[in-house]
């Protein structure tokens, strides 16, 4: 029992803030055309030093500058539903309990700079590509609380060892002593990750018509996993009164008494009164027993605490190519997978040591965070100069990475499209839309780690200040699947249902100069 809710809780703090669109650890809203119109893979425009760094090349000559800020707010819902949840003191006779997240950054920055000669295009990009804000679960998971409630399927079991006990000679208080099915305890856990993503690279126009590109993707992580599970609490009937007591505590004080028993029956099985000595003898091995299963319980009901900070970097590099055929442009990007190795710094409470589960947290140790290869290819159309339709596809190479959590992973999918209309020479509109698809089944779905299919739109406008200065402010919404699954067998049977929401409001100036 112990070595499970351990693991539940370690497995839990593992998931942190997500990324509002792309795959595992891929953010792709790194500029606000983005929001506007996700279908930016064969745009012309600064944002490209991100979604299509070949076509940056086709832009005027100049110093080219993008500053980009984004408010983001998600919330994770989580309904589970277990027969041992109508136990919980704090809810009875509930067995569905809703656990819900709340990721919020309240400022997300990115920039994209290129600077353009002739037929070259030198180019840099900072944003954060993956996390970018911390998930917190003020009262843990359902994980969490299935562990917890499982101590009340020893409710039986103990309530018997007391009526056993109290038909000793000396031991008669046990009488009217049981343990009810009643439960309750305390629960957090938080997650926060940054990927800071640096890039540098050149575009370099072949002819008028084609352009190629080159880079170097840097990434940097850091992320902090914290959480509790605490005061666990079982129900103690003594006759006719009840009350909620710690259980650790409840547990090492019986345990403590029960070996001064075992001390006692001991020196008696060595007396002289041979009636005794026999009762004695006879008793031990159940008083014993007894002691060692409430010490047991005692350790598996103790505090625990974990609190790590994950550092770590890698390095891939990127190729890009745009095609112009008329009114049609045609571009493609491939990112290379960036090898990622978290080192742990971690200080975690002295009950976590010596638990498998917790290896991935254990201090010093190196962890794989691999950040999946993307391949992304688009098409925009003039359909009047005033006019542009885009659509786009994006590939997550997920199963190609080395992660942790390999065994949840699965390619994903997303294919976007939009439109933007010049309303002036001045202003322009666009919109667009997205959808996403994971490869994940049942097997890779909890709450430990989920993702879910979803749905996203944005909208905004662009507007020219001067010749110089283009401010863009947009909306991003997203509306995601919900998955429900069940687990386990009859009568202990687990169901979940998953979903999350998700905005971003984001405001922006382009510079040339």
């Amino acid at each position: 029992m112990r070595k499970q809710r351990f693991a539940a809780l370690a497995a839990a703090v593992a998931m942190a803030a997500a990324a509002p669109a792309g795959g595992l650890l891929t953010n792709t809203n790194q500029n606000i055309e983005f929001l506007r119109n996700p279908a930016r893979d064969a745009a012309i425009g600064i944002d490209g030093v991100y979604s299509n760094p070949a076509g940056v090349a086709f832009l005027g000559d100049g110093f080219h500058l993008s500053l980009n800020f984004q408010n983001v707010r998600q919330t994770r819902t989580i309904l589970t539903g277990h027969p041992l949840f109508v136990n919980n003191a704090q809810t009875p006779g509930r067995s569905v309990h809703e656990f819900e997240g709340e990721a919020y950054a309240p400022v997300v920055p990115s920039l994209q700079a290129a600077y353009n000669k002739g037929r070259l295009s030198l180019q840099f990009g900072f944003a954060i590509t993956g996390g970018g804000g911390k998930c917190e679960f003020d009262g843990g998971l359902g994980s969490f609380e299935q562990v917890v409630a499982g101590v009340s399927t020893y409710a039986s079991a103990i309530t018997g060892m007391y009526a056993q006990l109290s038909q000793i000679p000396g031991m008669e208080d046990m009488a009217g002593h049981a343990m009810g099915d009643s439960y309750s305890y305390q629960s957090f856990m938080r997650g926060r990750q940054y990927y800071y993503g640096f890039t540098l690279g050149a575009a370099y126009k072949v002819t008028d018509r084609l352009s190629v590109y080159g880079g170097l993707r840097l990434l940097y992580g850091t992320a902090n996993y914290y959480g509790y599970v605490k005061d666990i609490r079982v129900e103690h009937v003594n006759g006719a009164s009840s009350e909620m007591v710690n259980a650790s505590r409840h547990f090492a004080q019986e345990s403590a008494t029960l070996n001064q028993h075992v001390g006692r029956l001991e020196a008696m099985a060595e007396g002289n009164d041979p009636a005794l000595a026999a009762m004695a003898q006879q008793a031990l091995p159940g008083v014993r027993q007894a002691a060692a299963t409430t010490a047991q319980l005692s350790a598996a009901t103790q505090d625990i605490e974990l609190n790590c900070d994950q550092t770590g970097w890698g390095v891939a590099p990127i190729i890009g190519v745009d095609y112009k055929l008329g009114k049609l442009n045609l571009a493609a990007k491939y990112e290379f997978k960036t090898r990622m190795r978290l080192k742990n710094k971690s200080a975690n409470s002295l009950s976590a040591d010596g638990i498998a589960m917790l290896d991935k947290f254990a201090d010093g140790r190196r962890v794989p965070e691999d950040s999946p290869a993307m391949l992304a290819v688009g098409a925009q159309w003039e359909v009047l100069p005033q006019l542009r339709v885009m659509a786009g596809w994006h590939h997550f190479f997920d199963v190609d990475t080395e992660q942790y959590t390999k065994e949840m992973l699965g390619d994903t999918n997303e294919y976007l499209f939009g439109a933007e209309y010049d309303v002036t020479e001045r202003v322009t509109v666009s919109a667009g839309g997205q959808r996403t698809k994971y490869g994940f089944n049942d097997a890779g779905m909890n709450d430990i780690s989920y993702n879910v299919d979803s749905y996203s739109f944005g909208f905004g406008l662009g507007v020219k200040v001067t010749k110089r200065v283009k401010v863009n402010a947009a909306y991003f919404h997203t509306l995601y699947d919900d998955y429900d699954m069940a687990t386990g067998e009859a009568p202990a049977i687990t169901t979940n249902s998953f979903t999350r929401t998700n905005r971003v409001l984001g405001l922006g100036v382009d510079f040339k100069f």
